[in-house]
């Protein structure tokens, strides 16, 4: 008798199990979306349609002999869940003329999709992909539902590959074309052939069944699963083959809070596997309490006056009169002037920005500078507002931040003084505030100049630097921790030199051993020479210069060693209409490779590249920014990369990038073309005091040649985020905080 054919009825018997469970149980509340041993939201080895709120992101480290697995899974939108795997395989080894005795390792990308949500009669239903675009061993395709009874979550998919190798019915697709019948073999042993799964694989081979159902229990924290696994185990990877006695699998889950879910399980009828979750939703944080902010100053407060006497505002002013210059009231008693430099220094310390001038233009006050502290620029406004209003009293009608950066220009912040003062006391409605807030391109306009600020061109800092490299032959990680030192010096705002010095602090890179072969010029895989050659290197020096060149258009030029692997020469031109959600922009290099010392010598090879780059915003209630540039990489390929990202409006953003140039699958080696995902995650949520860092997490399967961009310090796009619109009006709110 087929075994498969045996096996079928047991699936109908644990749906129909699942459905008659919900009749007999007491009602309470359904049982809460948590990880399998894979990372995305699940039972134990099978995924489920459920998805986990949007901003969350999760680690899963789980061990199912012969299998170790480490997964970081992100919900950058409540339809899309994607995660990123390392696998450890204990009874494989790389070989001895590659990595010795190390284990095996695997990297792949899974995603999936909410096709539909439940209702009181349909299923949620999703849609996923395991294993993309990676060596395809664990590669599968599925179609999977899920339905709510009472404290029971019942789940039935459809699947082929590796969730459904036991191939429980033949490929409906056949009817249509003999393709589909069958599913061709995955990479073999050797990992230089790794990486050439592809597109053409998807959908092909028997359909297998999966599914099974998760109980809440009486008891809170801990969750039944019990599952029907579609895989049977006899088309592991690498001819890895395991004994399964049995198709269910059983397991415990205990969640003592959101943020953490151990597992326990029995699997294939002879295995344990344990498995631990830690959770977190930066997407959707607050920024933590600021303790060691400075409060903001009340408006009308005596004490909060800044240079002496406030003018009061029972003084009536005469149109055009410059009362913070020394003239007379009506009833003819002088003014104090105001002390601007003061002002300067509280607008600063209290409200973030770096002042440069201090200007009028009839009853609008402008403050030139940038804001160095805060997120949201709108924070850093009404800050400065509240210093203003305390100072000066009602002279101007409106203060208007203009944001700078390298010396250009980039937006003008205006609020209306009056509609600040009611919203901070109550009187003036959000509303009213955003009819009376303005968002604009700076325009060229004579102002009376006030006070500029004295010259203070130089400015640096020490901080911990950190490089990894993961799943590679010679160990799971790889890991730099470093010393640095970054310094600037300006000749004028817009012409500067900027570099770091790095000193080596402890690493564990010599065990980087193995130099993957290429067919292309060595332009990033020469890593272990770089990381290895000197403690103390000169990552970057550069001379550089940057300008306005028209309302919407900037430009900036530098030249020097440009980063850690290269030095040259290159220009960037960025069109960033204000108001609108795109922006087109271009950069052009030569660079020349350095040597692994980094310190000032080069070597022979040396290559043109750049790339034009247009970036779009997607006004949607979540927010979508993507980008595509095309043009020439560091080893001569010519292609494109598209970046796609979800950005919050606390600043967290979640996105995946690919690239695919004119190199083939078997030129660019394992992996077949580059691709990553990533999170950036503003410290100011977790911190007691409020800055602008941010940690900045990417993950990418494999460091190859094809499709390697250069990595410039400065890019326009970012320099000029002030432009941001949605950014400014979504964070509004903190104009009072």
């Amino acid at each position: 008798m087929n075994r498969s054919k045996a096996h079928r009825p047991v699936a109908i018997t644990l749906t129909a199990l699942a459905m008659s469970m919900s009749t007999a149980l007491h009602a309470q509340q359904a049982p809460p979306a948590t990880a399998s041993e894979w990372g995305g939201i699940g039972l134990l080895q099978t995924p489920t349609a459920r998805m986990a709120e949007d901003g969350d992101i999760a680690f899963t480290a789980s061990h199912n002999s012969p299998y170790s697995r480490y997964n970081l899974t992100l919900q950058p939108f409540p339809w899309l869940e994607a995660s990123f795997r390392y696998i450890n395989v204990s009874n494989i080894r790389y070989g001895t003329d590659i990595a010795g005795n190390q284990n095996y390792k695997d990297k792949s990308i899974d995603f999936k999709v909410r096709l539909w949500e439940e209702t009181r009669w349909l299923p949620d239903v999703s849609f996923g992909v395991r294993d993309i675009g990676g060596t395809g061993f664990f590669s599968s395709e599925y179609l999977v539902a899920n339905k709510r009874f009472g404290p029971v979550d019942a789940s039935v998919g459809l699947a082929t590959g590796y969730i459904g190798n036991r191939g429980d019915f033949s490929n409906p697709l056949g009817a249509i074309d003999d393709k589909y019948k069958d599913r061709r073999p995955i990479a073999n042993s050797d990992i230089t052939q790794a990486g050439r799964f592809g597109l053409s694989n998807m959908f092909k081979g028997p359909v297998g069944i999966f599914g099974g159902v998760t109980w809440q229990t009486p008891l809170d924290a801990l969750l039944v699963k019990v599952e029907y696994d579609g895989n049977d185990y006899k088309r592991e990877p690498r001819r890895n083959n395991l004994t399964q006695n049995t198709p269910v699998n059983v397991g415990l889950v205990y969640v003592p809070n959101k943020n953490v879910e151990l597992t326990a399980a029995w699997e294939r009828g002879d295995a344990a596997m344990f498995s631990l979750t830690l959770r977190g939703n930066p997407g959707h944080a607050s920024a933590a309490p600021k303790p060691f902010d400075p409060p903001p100053v009340r408006v009308g407060d005596p004490d909060a006056r800044v240079g002496g006497e406030a003018v009061s505002r029972q003084v009536a002013t005469a149109p055009g009169t410059a009362t913070a210059t020394g003239t007379t009231t009506e009833a003819g008693q002088p003014r104090e002037q105001a002390d601007w430099g003061a002002i300067a220094s509280a607008l600063r310390s209290n409200a973030g920005i770096k002042v440069d001038s201090i200007s009028r233009r009839d009853g609008e006050l402008f403050i030139d500078g940038y804001q160095t502290d805060y997120m949201s620029a709108a924070k850093g406004l009404g800050r400065a507002g509240r210093i203003l209003s305390n100072s000066l009293g009602d002279e101007y009608d409106w203060y208007t931040v203009r944001s700078t950066r390298l010396g250009m220009p980039i937006a003008d912040m205006s609020v209306s003084r009056q509609a600040l003062e009611g919203y901070l006391d109550g009187s003036v409605s959000e509303d009213v505030l955003r009819r009376s807030t303005e968002l604009e391109a700076p325009s060229v306009i004579s102002r009376d100049v006030l006070y500029r600020a004295p010259s203070d061109p130089f400015n640096g800092g020490f901080s911990v630097g950190y490089r990894q490299n993961l799943g590679g032959p010679d160990g799971f990680i790889l890991y730099q921790v470093a010393a640095n030192y970054s310094a600037s010096y300006f000749f004028r705002p817009n012409v500067w030199l900027s570099g770091t010095a790095s000193v080596d602090l402890f690493n564990n890179y010599d065990k980087f051993k193995y130099d993957a072969p290429s067919r292309l010029p060595r332009v990033r895989t020469d890593l272990r020479q770089y990381m290895t050659t000197s403690d103390v290197v000169l990552p970057n020096l550069q001379f550089n210069t940057a300008g306005r060149l028209g309302r919407d258009t900037y430009g900036l030029a530098y030249v020097g060693y440009l980063e850690w692997m290269y030095a040259g020469v290159g220009g960037e031109l960025l069109y960033r209409p204000m108001g609108e959600s795109w922006a087109i922009g271009a950069n052009l290099n030569w660079v020349k490779q350095r040597d692994y010392d980094q310190h000032f010598g080069l070597r022979d090879y040396s290559v043109t590249t750049g790339h034009a780059t247009f970036y779009y915003s997607f006004d949607a209630k979540e927010r979508i920014v993507g980008s595509l540039s095309l043009g020439r990489y560091l080893a001569g390929d010519y292609g494109a990369t598209l970046n796609i990202a979800r950005a919050f409006d606390n600043g967290v953003t979640m996105g995946a990038y690919a690239t695919k140039t004119d190199v083939s699958a078997a030129e660019f080696g394992e992996g077949s073309f580059d691709k990553g995902i990533y999170f950036s995650i503003p410290f100011d949520i977790v911190l007691p005091r409020s800055t602008r860092g941010r940690a900045n997490i990417n993950w990418n399967p494999l460091i190859r040649d094809g499709g390697a961009m250069l990595s410039r310090r400065y890019q326009l796009y970012n320099v000029t985020s002030e432009r941001d619109e949605r950014f400014f009006y979504d964070n509004l709110k903190s104009i009072d905080d």
